[in-house]
């Protein structure tokens, strides 16, 4: 019987609000809603950009922990305040993403604080990312 198992960041978010980083369930992993926030000293970027790669770090760091990697994300979903804010975001998801190609959706939404410009969540399946990929045009 697999066990479902919570891995933590260290935020403040999730011991203020009640949640995980990220919930590994079986094989499939759960990453919650991600933003742009430093977790090892609460900072944050003003830059959409620099948000971003920092949103795919902390996003890495518990991928990693559940024992997989960003080959094995098969959804993603942006939120952004700001629509105009994410196309300059492309190369750098393109980075993690272009190769894997997961399903994904974008929304503009508010977000919990003013200073966060995106957040990233992502599901991803454990093993999932070792065989090739198909592309159908």
């Amino acid at each position: 019987m697999k066990q479902r198992r919570a891995i933590l960041s260290g935020s403040v978010f999730e011991e203020r609000i009640g949640y995980a980083r990220a919930v590994v369930d079986g094989d499939w992993v759960h990453v919650s809603g991600t933003t742009g926030f430093d977790y090892s000293d609460m900072t944050i970027s003003e830059d959409v950009v620099e948000q971003a790669e920092q949103c795919l770090r902390n996003i890495g760091a518990a991928l990693e922990k559940a024992g997989c990697s960003f080959a094995d994300v098969v959804r993603v979903r942006y939120l952004l305040p700001e629509r105009e804010d994410f196309e300059p975001c492309w190369p750098v998801l393109r980075k993690c993403f272009g190769e894997v190609r997961p399903a994904a959706t974008m929304l503009v939404c508010g977000l919990a604080d003013p200073r966060m410009k995106i957040e990233i969540e992502v599901y991803a399946r454990r093993g999932s990312g070792t065989g090739a990929l198909s592309l159908i045009d």
